[in-house]
């Protein structure tokens, strides 16, 4: 019998992945990783939920404590980025550094499995010819995860099964009725954990980011207002800049050093392209001259045609067909092919970018 571990969240997408691998013979265990203290999925509210679902399914339940991992890899990197002026997707490091990675390899030494399951809305394929897994988006688009799991290497996908990839949203919570799960009708965690435990992004940082008043300038370095925080801004940002302007403006540009927010019109807030760095190249090898993609750059964003132009050393800068708006760098910048995902990496500060 394959034995599988299925990372348990107490949300009703894992629940589900356990419930179709428990019911398709697999010898399924649960596993919960404790993050944070704290209300919301992946804390207390979320471990009971899980083990609940364990009762329900017969299977056992192990949680391990990550919460250092988390500190280490989420909470400090997050500090630092936004300290630096710089917005970080902390979603793509936790699968790597936090989940996936650690969750194989207590599966693995352990549990005695050889592969981990979790909810997440994406697919993973063999490619023969290519001696490479292939991972793909979800069939349902609106909830493709695909973008957040770019940074996952060859051996983790391997490791890795996603059972939800295949079938529809609507299909999960189907699925987790006809099962009878408690969690069928649990309403969706955001995006964010720790938005979710916090109540928003800029509660946590403040809990770690002293307030620290400064000037809102423009691109000219003339005055227009005050903020409370570099860290409360993002590139592209319109709304909560209490300015009154003959147009609109957006953040163009951080800068913690002075600290001073620039703003300027919506043109002066796109750019004709980008480096990013930390890349992982997932479904092909990395190519050895550019290549004609299609790049998002945000999770919620459209792909946008672009060219890859390699730097080596896990660098590669991106250069758009069309210049694009709110490149923020710490984001993930993802290319892919159809619904293949090619690569990806994190976008760089614009001042590391010639």
């Amino acid at each position: 019998m394959n034995k599988v571990v299925v990372g348990l969240s107490g949300g009703v997408d894992s629940s589900v992945a356990a419930a179709l691998l428990y019911h398709q013979g697999y010898e399924v265990l649960g596993l919960t990783l404790w993050l944070m203290k704290g209300k919301g999925q992946c804390c207390s509210e979320g471990m009971v939920d899980a083990a609940f679902i364990c009762e329900q399914l017969g299977i056992s339940h192990h949680v391990v404590d990550s919460r250092d991992l988390f500190q280490k890899h989420i909470v400090d990197y997050l500090v630092s980025g936004y300290s630096n002026g710089v917005t970080p997707l902390p979603c793509s490091q936790c699968n790597k550094a936090v989940k996936f990675g650690p969750m194989l390899a207590y599966a693995r030494t352990e549990l005695g499995a050889d592969k981990i399951a979790t909810g997440h809305y994406a697919r993973i394929e063999y490619d023969a010819a290519s001696d490479r897994y292939q991972l793909l988006r979800a069939v349902d688009r609106n909830k493709d995860q695909s973008y957040f799991l770019y940074d996952l290497p060859q051996d983790l996908l391997a490791g890795s099964l996603f059972p939800l990839g295949a079938i529809e949203k609507s299909q999960t919570r189907e699925i987790a009725a006809q099962y009878g799960l408690k969690t069928a009708k649990k309403p969706e965690s955001q995006d964010l954990c720790l938005v979710e435990s916090h109540g928003s992004m800029q509660q946590f940082l403040e809990k770690y980011i002293l307030q620290q008043k400064g000037e809102i300038v423009d691109l000219d370095g003339n005055v227009l207002g005050e903020h409370d925080g570099v860290h409360r801004y993002t590139i592209g940002q319109r709304k909560g800049l209490g300015i009154a302007a003959p147009e609109p403006l957006y953040v163009v540009a951080l800068d913690p050093g002075r600290n001073q927010v620039i703003v300027g019109n919506r043109a002066s807030a796109t750019q004709p392209k980008c480096n990013v760095s930390r890349v992982n190249w997932v479904s092909i090898a990395e190519p050895s001259a550019p290549i004609r993609t299609e790049v998002q750059i945000r999770y919620r964003t459209r792909p946008v045609p672009a060219t890859i132009i390699p730097l080596g050393d896990n660098r590669v800068q991106l250069v758009f067909e069309a210049p694009q708006f709110g490149v923020t760098p710490g984001q993930a910048a993802v290319w892919y092919d159809g619904d293949r995902v090619l690569g990806g990496g994190v976008i760089e500060p614009f001042e590391q970018q010639s």
